[in-house]
């Protein structure tokens, strides 16, 4: 059986604060990539590996309160030194796994998860929660 896969997510963003969203989500390891031609003047596309994060260009204040996206970073130590050296305020936060995790708001407001490694996975057949 194949599973789900979560292709992109997409992040409400202030044209203004555009390129500085763009290049905070370099520092966690996402290249900037051509988006449709069809969007190209509403939105930014980025990808890591297959995974896309599409900034849509928005007005007004529309970042949410809690909710947020998790990134598992390849260096947690460094992408945290790099946001920190960047200007960015990194909150640590508890570890539910084992896992080094803290939160950072992108440029836009939008909040951010970094994590140094995802929750282990149930063995096939079994379910991961209740």
């Amino acid at each position: 059986m194949s599973h789900p896969v979560i292709q992109h997510v997409s992040l409400e963003v202030a044209p203004e604060v555009g390129d500085v969203t763009v290049a905070f989500w370099a520092l966690l390891g996402f290249d900037r990539v051509d988006p449709p031609v069809s969007l190209a003047d509403r939105a930014a596309f980025l990808q890591s590996g297959s995974a896309q994060i599409h900034l849509i260009w928005a007005g007004g204040d529309v970042a949410p309160a809690r909710g947020h996206v998790a990134v598992v970073v390849e260096d947690y130590k460094g992408t945290v030194a790099a946001l920190r050296a960047a200007g960015h305020e990194v909150d640590p936060r508890a570890e539910h796994w084992g896992s080094p995790r803290a939160y950072v708001r992108d440029p836009a407001g939008n909040l951010v998860e970094l994590v140094d490694f995802a929750p282990p996975q149930p063995p096939p057949g079994e379910s991961a929660g209740p």
